[in-house]
């Protein structure tokens, strides 16, 4: 027993005299002068530490500081940038008898960020690039000797109950986040450390969850900061959210070559909702206008899941907003960076209508966005085109070049706009070229020319042929009711050009071929109020038995007028039967005329 109680007796002397020396010999305020200088020299920032640095001797020994504060630039309206309620250093007990501080953990707890952007655009972190006056050498210590650290290595960090308020007052927005929590495991340069957090935030219009975790690395020489092996998942919530909801999860490798000023992004894994994709992103930020380059890779994206319900109500409700919205767009922000992007998509489900197999390659430069390439599988054909967006100027103007072959244009515009007019094989072609993105504005400076072509198709909501006959049947006296067919007109091609000035698409020459009909003439589609009007002449050149026709036609050559009106959802097709019945009435007195003919040649011995 008498053993045992000397033990405790040596050991209580021994925990009383590094306490002793600690607190007598070693004095962390030492250090704290020289922080507030160090901090001074590089901002031109005060920093405030109320509470002298003081020893925590249980459960473990450490440094405490508290109450501590950096402040923000002058005129700002919180007076604080930075504020820290409490900072806890734990440290290894033996390295501080050779005077070297080697922390063994870091807990921080209720620090406040106030982040402002004023109307001048001046921010919170303005100074704080190290550009103030250079170093100067530092006091002596009340011994007469300098403090300096030997080593600093620090086993790991916590942060606790961290809140970050950004202001704009450019803006006039004010935003919270919360960072619940953020550990880092033993902190040394040239090794990692394994990193994880936990971010919540409360905005007007929706709520962010996020947490994380990987590996953190600061190089030896500290120019290089290294994320590894970084899983991060998101949740986003709000009533402007798709579905209310929006979860995603992401892989990634980052690095920040901080000597080069250059940030690199490896995207290991991208899942967003239903679209997992991967690539890499390299950003040089240490010019005036960064620059982005980057390549994505994406899987199946169905946009139409992304889109809220809407019904016939909503749509006319949206209508005359939509319509009064004659404000051009500020592209100003096309200035601020440059980007490369090249975008790989499996398949793209937009508005109902189906793509397949995208190859996007875009360019921005100086404020003008350009799309040097995009190649897609479009309903069994090749669609290609580029296209450029010039926002250097108030009213941005544009250009494009597009063309697609091999579509069937049947399911196409089913699935696009849900219109029952064409079928066929389609080669299409147009280049134009206009201004303002206003709706109005861009339909009425539109300006282009291109041409089409459809192969092997038909003419739905019209029977032609059937026209033909029962004009025929009614001039030959048959009023009966005539039989009821599909309404639809067969054609081996149909083909013509067009051009697009002041929302008015006119096409000159449209020529429809079947083996049993031509139809030919031309017309206006008006893209601004969707009205048809085409003026055409149809003849029979064959007979109509390929149609539900018998005998061989008589109205055969005859060119009979044809009017196509009505609107692109409701085309409206007639065929003018007055002018038939005269040409039909032409075509017997030519007829009367031969025979006369005929027959006075023979009474005059065939002279």
């Amino acid at each position: 027993m008498k053993i045992l109680k000397w033990f405790f007796i040596v050991l209580l002397l021994m925990f009383g005299s590094l306490v002793a020396y600690l607190t007598l010999i070693f004095d962390p305020n030492d250090f704290k002068p020289e922080l507030v200088e160090v901090v001074k020299e590089k901002t031109g920032r005060d920093l405030v530490i109320e509470n002298d640095l003081a020893w925590t001797f249980f459960p473990t020994i450490g440094i405490e500081l508290s109450k501590i504060s950096l402040s923000n630039p002058k005129g700002f309206d919180e007076a604080s940038m930075l504020k820290v309620n409490k900072v806890v250093a734990e440290v290894a007990l033996m390295p501080l008898f050779s005077k070297e501080v080697e922390i063994a953990q870091l807990n921080l707890d209720g620090l406040t960020l106030n982040l402002e952007t004023r109307k001048d655009g001046q921010t919170s972190f303005d100074g704080l690039d190290g550009g103030a006056s250079k170093p100067k050498p530092t006091e002596s210590s009340a011994g007469g000797e300098d403090v300096k650290l030997s080593a600093l290595d620090i086993g790991g960090i916590a942060i606790t109950n961290t809140t970050i308020r950004m202001t704009d007052d450019i803006a006039g927005t004010e935003q919270i986040f919360e960072l619940e929590k953020l550990t880092l495991g033993q902190l040394s340069l040239g090794k990692f450390a394994s990193l994880a957090y936990q971010f919540k935030a409360e905005l007007p219009d929706m709520t962010m969850t996020s947490q994380g975790e990987g590996m953190f690395k600061i190089a030896q020489d500290m120019q290089s900061i290294e994320l590894k092996d970084l899983n991060i998942e998101n949740s986003v919530m709000g009533e402007g959210i798709p579905n209310k909801k929006l979860d995603s999860q992401l892989q990634t490798q980052i690095q920040v070559l901080l000597d080069k000023k250059i940030l690199e992004v490896t995207l290991n894994e991208l899942v967003v909702a239903d679209i997992k994709g991967s690539g890499e992103v390299k950003v040089a930020y240490g010019t005036k206008v960064p620059s982005i380059d980057g390549k994505l890779n994406l899987g199946d994206i169905d946009v139409d899941a992304f889109m809220p319900a809407t019904d016939a109500k909503t749509e006319k409700e949206a209508a005359p907003v939509n319509a009064s919205s004659n404000k051009e767009p500020d592209l100003s922000a096309l200035k601020s960076v440059n980007f490369n992007l090249e975008l790989t998509v499996k398949s793209i489900k937009v508005a109902n209508m189906h793509t397949s197999n995208w190859l996007m390659k875009t360019k921005l430069k100086s404020g003008v966005l350009s799309m040097t390439e995009l190649n897609a599988d479009l309903y069994q054909g090749k669609l290609s085109a580029s296209a450029q967006l010039d926002g250097r100027q108030k009213v941005a103007s544009y250009s494009f070049d597009e063309s697609v072959k091999g579509v069937q244009i049947h399911e196409l515009m089913k699935d696009a706009a849900d219109i029952d007019l064409l079928a066929g094989t389609a080669n299409f072609s147009v280049k134009g070229k206009g201004r303002s993105l206003v709706t109005e504005n861009l339909k009425k400076n539109l300006a282009a020319k291109g041409q089409f072509e459809i192969a092997d198709g038909a003419l739905y909501g019209v029977n032609i042929p059937q026209m033909i006959r029962d004009a025929k049947a009614k001039l030959g006296g048959d009023l009966s009711a005539t039989e009821k067919t599909e309404q639809k007109t067969d054609f081996t091609s149909l083909t013509g050009s067009f051009s697009v000035v002041n929302g008015v698409v006119s096409n000159p020459d449209l020529l429809m071929a079947s083996p049993l009909i031509r139809l030919a003439g031309a017309g206006t589609a008006n893209i601004i109020t969707e009205a048809l009007d085409y003026s055409l002449t149809t003849s029979v050149v064959g007979s109509l038995e390929g149609q539900g026709g018998g005998e061989r036609d008589a109205l055969h050559g005859i060119e009979i007028p044809f009017a196509i009106t009505g609107t692109f959802a409701e085309p409206k097709f007639a065929l003018d039967t007055a002018a038939l019945f005269d040409a039909k009435l032409q075509q017997e007195a030519d007829k009367v005329k031969d025979k006369v003919k005929d027959s006075i040649f023979k009474k005059l011995g065939g002279f």
